[in-house]
């Protein structure tokens, strides 16, 4: 979307002090011309149109802090913004908006989303975000307000600014991402991307939904990250044995191949050596044996055999 903002530059003739000098001589001239006349009915008059006019010049005087800008609008027509720092004096009928260039920083709690596969997860985000374009900041969107009511019976109002928008679409974006992504990979030799292993595409996938649904407030994404990721407390604990039960057979996967691989080495090197001729039987005694010492969770009873193994 095209961006009606331009930037109004401040020149000598919006020297703020420039003016406080002007507003002081106009109150001065004001006293003066009020003591000085004959006429009390001129003196009132004097009075009153300079006390109109010092209002109205004083009106128009503005500071404008690092990072902050002032949105200018005369009678509903923009006007330009001015992003310039220091104390400036504009057309006193200006409606001077302030609006702030500063980063924000918005930690988006975890919330339940279903991810690709339809599991139940807890996932939330931290969101770094600043307004780049003011025009559509001010006037393509509407900034919420909430109205209190105390015990008094007095109304208070106060403006929620930018953050339940932001708030609401980070939420939305979060749920899509979620949504296209599994948690986990079940199958562990499959190379699909997921929320856990994803990293750095994942965030930059969630920077992308979020820029396109920012930018019609023309809020920029200044960095967007998963801060927390975790099942939904109801399969949690269902996961958690599966995942216990994958790390035990992958642990007795590795136990077996090492175990084999030196009941392997074994047999070659007492064949190799001439240490003990042994036939098939009794090759498969001593795998059966070897393997049950190397593969046992507890250490084996040795059992002393006062026969042979054909008895």
């Amino acid at each position: 979307m095209e961006t009606k903002e331009f930037t109004k530059k401040m020149t000598v003739a919006n020297n703020g002090f420039i003016h406080l000098i002007i507003n002081i001589l106009i109150l001065v001239l004001t006293i003066i011309l009020a003591t000085t006349t004959a006429s009390e009915g001129f003196a009132i008059m004097v009075c009153c149109l300079g006390c109109i006019v010092y209002t109205l010049h004083i009106i128009g005087f503005m500071t404008i802090q690092p990072n902050l800008s002032r949105v200018l609008t005369f009678f509903g027509k923009y006007r330009g913004t001015v992003v310039d720092n220091g104390f400036f004096w504009v057309n006193p009928f200006y409606a001077k908006r302030r609006i702030s260039l500063r980063a924000r920083n918005m930690d988006v709690p975890p919330i339940k989303v279903n991810d690709k596969n339809g599991n139940p997860i807890m996932i939330g985000l931290v969101l770094v975000w600043k307004i780049k374009d003011t025009y559509k900041a001010c006037f393509d969107i509407e900034v919420d307000s909430t109205t209190t009511i105390d015990k008094d019976g007095v109304k208070t109002t106060k403006s929620n600014g930018y953050d339940n928008f932001v708030n609401v679409q980070s939420d939305a974006a979060l749920r899509k991402v979620a949504g296209l992504y599994a948690y986990d990979n079940i199958d562990h030799h499959s190379e699909e991307l997921t929320l856990r292993s994803g990293g750095e595409e994942i965030n930059n996938r969630l920077e992308e939904e979020l820029r396109s649904r920012l930018n019609i407030a023309g809020i920029e994404v200044v960095e967007a990250r998963i801060n927390y990721l975790a099942y939904a407390a109801e399969i949690a604990s269902v996961m958690l044995r599966r995942q216990q039960a994958e790390a035990i057979i992958s642990a007795r996967e590795k136990i077996v191949d090492g175990a084999v691989s030196m009941v392997d080495l074994a047999l070659k090197k007492l064949s190799k050596e001439h240490i003990v001729e042994l036939d098939e039987e009794r090759k498969a005694a001593m795998v059966s044996n070897l393997l049950v010492v190397l593969c046992a969770d507890e250490s084996a009873s040795p059992v002393i055999n006062t026969g042979t193994l054909y008895n």
